[in-house]
């Protein structure tokens, strides 16, 4: 009669299943692309992404000092921020960059809400939009893979005169404006792109290396299916009617979806689980939302990639979509009489 009855209330997890082992998932699952940008950008992109590591962990902890609150720098979310952080930027950007995003990124986009679990908008693409907004053309210079041009220098304010390169996206921007046959810039690029010996953001130019990783946290259920298939095929779909319509002025959709942040974006960023909706549904109308915001950004907008702006609005609307798609409870609902 030693035995005891525990009683609690739901939800009831059969297996242990904690903040720190979904981020460690997360974490492996960017190792892939963490690898591909060691390949293609040597040091440096060790460099990017240690320096946003350590601002968004040392951020973190000084603010939970000012708040007297516990520590959680060992949940890893501070973690992951960083290396979300480091994948969006140029590779060779100067690391005082890198300090201001990570800083940006805990304080404004996590700590001011009260922390993991509270804030509104993903941490990584608030601190990525600021430094968009605030460092405009350092945010846009792209310096080619170190299989290209070994030297790889730095850039700065006043050094722009490294070896650049048009993202695959930017080519896909002329192919709009210009007589560009969009066919060839799709020949041209999607091996590129697929591989990641292209010039782009740290961690979004090798699709494989996101494939691989997307693939892993899928099989670990650490995130569900439903946000990256619905981020990658209402992009998908949005692509394919303009191509269509006219395959020489828009890329083949098959381009958009291993270009830029969308898989980066569809398996690591969208599947927040603190930014994204609670019920199935709910997840699959803010995937396509992502998806078809950034696809209309691309094609429409001046900025070749839209992801960090789709992503960021449809984390306003979450709290609306989890209105609109409650959740049963348990038993079913209360009866009127």
């Amino acid at each position: 009669m030693n035995d005891k009855i525990i009683v609690s209330p739901a939800p009831h997890i059969s297996k242990h299943l904690s903040t720190q082992r979904i981020m460690l998932d997360v974490i492996i699952g960017l190792i892939p692309a963490m690898i591909m940008a060691g390949i293609y950008f040597r040091l440096q992109a060790l460099f990017v992404v240690t320096t946003c590591v350590v601002t968004c962990v040392v951020s973190e902890w000084i603010c939970n000092i000012i708040r007297k609150k516990p520590n959680s720098v060992t949940d890893l979310s501070a973690v992951i921020t960083g290396i979300i952080l480091a994948f969006s930027l140029p590779p060779a950007v100067p690391l005082w960059i890198p300090v201001i995003g990570g800083a940006f990124s805990i304080i404004i986009g996590k700590m001011v809400f009260g922390g993991l679990g509270a804030n509104i908008f993903n941490p990584a693409m608030v601190g990525r939009t600021f430094l968009a907004a605030s460092f405009g053309a350092l945010m846009t210079t792209w310096t080619v893979p170190a299989t290209i041009d070994k030297a790889m220098p730095q850039i700065s304010a006043s050094n722009t005169v490294a070896v650049t390169q048009a993202t695959p996206l930017a080519w896909v921007k002329e192919s709009k404006k210009t007589t560009l046959d969009a066919t060839m810039v799709f020949n041209e690029q999607f091996n590129k792109t697929f591989w990641g010996n292209t010039g782009g953001c740290l961690g979004e130019t090798s699709a494989i290396a996101l494939i691989i990783g997307g693939i892993y946290i899928l099989a670990r259920k650490t995130i569900t299916w439903h946000i990256p298939v619905g981020v990658l095929a209402a992009a998908f779909v949005c692509a394919v009617i303009p191509y269509l319509i006219n395959s020489q002025h828009y890329i083949s959709p098959v381009f958009h979806l291993t270009s830029g942040a969308l898989l980066l974006g569809a398996f690591f960023i969208a599947t927040d689980p603190v930014t994204a909706p609670l019920t199935e549904k709910g997840m699959l109308i803010f995937a396509a939302g992502v998806g078809a915001l950034t696809i209309l950004i691309r094609i429409v907008g001046e900025y070749p990639e839209g992801f960090m702006y789709a992503i960021l609005l449809m984390n306003a609307v979450t709290p609306l979509i989890d209105r609109f798609c409650k959740l049963k409870p348990l038993g079913g609902e209360p009866s009127n009489g």
